[in-house]
């Protein structure tokens, strides 16, 4: 009752009214990632969602568009920078994705849809954080966001899929202020954000 009808409601009415409440801090961070960034404001990209359904999330635009002497992009660490590492550091990068939760493709908490390229990677276990639609937070970034083990991330992931329920997504919902306020877990050691999945090794 609660997965199929309470929290699609309880979704879009949230979504709806964080909207209207941050709406002055979505303007401010239009400006600065056009001012200090450029465009594109926004960042569009395909990816998985419940039962792997494919649409396009969409996101503030934290790194710069910089490239090398071949034309390739520089690594994460030289393009995230500045007001696009202030940004990214108070989650302001993720509010655009409110209309992903508005839109029905996404909730406020799940699984994080990750990139398509992973797909075939994962494996029976993994596969099974595409049985509920994809969150802006869920119960892996508040264990521990980017500084976790993809393994680590997966089985949390698994254990929301396993225990969706009101008081579960509350608990997140809070922790998830709490982690943003202290700027937890924002990148891994080592790297600017995190590193890309390669797989599980048996």
């Amino acid at each position: 009752m609660y997965r199929r009808v309470i929290k699609p409601l309880f979704d879009i009415s949230l979504a709806f009214f964080v909207l209207i409440l941050l709406l002055p801090f979505i303007v401010i961070t239009y400006i600065v990632v056009r001012v200090y960034i450029g465009k594109p404001v926004f960042f569009a990209q395909k990816r998985p969602g419940l039962n792997e359904k494919i649409f396009t999330i969409y996101k503030f635009r934290t790194m710069t568009n910089e490239r090398d002497s071949n034309g390739e992009l520089l690594p994460d660490e030289y393009r995230l920078k500045g007001a696009g590492k202030i940004i990214r550091s108070l989650s302001l990068d993720e509010l655009p994705q409110l209309f992903n939760v508005i839109k029905g493709e996404m909730s406020l908490v799940g699984p994080r849809p990750l990139l398509i390229e992973y797909l075939p990677l994962y494996n029976s276990h993994q596969k099974r954080r595409h049985n509920v639609k994809p969150g802006i937070t869920g119960l892996a970034q508040i264990k521990g966001r980017n500084s976790i083990r993809w393994e680590e991330k997966f089985d949390y992931d698994i254990e929301y899929v396993d225990n969706v329920s009101f008081l579960l997504d509350m608990k997140i919902l809070y922790w998830t202020i709490i982690k943003v306020i202290k700027k937890d877990g924002i990148s891994q050691n080592g790297n600017a954000t995190m590193e890309k999945f390669q797989g599980t090794k048996n």
